[in-house]
């Protein structure tokens, strides 16, 4: 088992990120254009994106426990990159996955903030419409009756025309 392969699939990883990065950017542009039929296939386009990186993830996650498996280190958890890098024999290996880790977490880091932009602008969007129909439709009379307008009906209704003491 190689460390090699692991760096591999990082660098899988990295780009398979990046894309999805560059999706995310023109995300934005089309929820500022508010181009529903556009934002619609960019989003199937990042779901084939993210089934992508889940594969990859799941391959990761393999190579690293069999190479940690063959030097015998036992893990608890789903094993780390960090595991990797502390198992790996020579130093060259070491900078080789400490760098590709970096790469991989500053762009998954750019993802998540350019994701949380998204996220708001949706959502600003999804105000502004709630707010446009609200002075839209025409708000419907009050339909419940108030306990002051019940008192009043019952203390004219207990008075009668016929005085019976008369």
């Amino acid at each position: 088992m190689s460390v090699q392969q692991i760096i591999k699939t990082l660098e899988n990883l990295e780009k398979m990120h990046k894309s999805l990065l560059e999706l995310a950017y023109k995300k934005t542009e089309i929820v500022k254009k508010g181009d529903m039929e556009e934002l619609d296939g960019m989003l199937k386009n990042e779901q084939s994106h993210v089934a992508a990186i889940g594969t990859l993830e799941q391959q990761r996650q393999a190579l690293v426990l069999d190479y940690l498996n063959a030097k015998g280190i036992a893990t608890l958890g789903t094993p780390t990159v960090l595991d990797v890098i502390e198992a790996a024999e020579s130093e060259n290996e070491r900078n080789q996955l400490e760098e590709v880790r970096k790469r991989l977490m500053l762009v998954v880091d750019d993802l998540r903030k350019q994701n949380d932009l998204n996220q708001k602008l949706v959502f600003q969007s999804l105000q502004f419409v709630n707010m446009t129909l609200d002075l839209l439709r025409p708000r419907p009379d009050q339909i419940n009756y108030s306990g002051s307008t019940v008192r009043k009906q019952n203390t004219t209704s207990n008075k009668t025309m016929f005085d019976s003491q008369a």
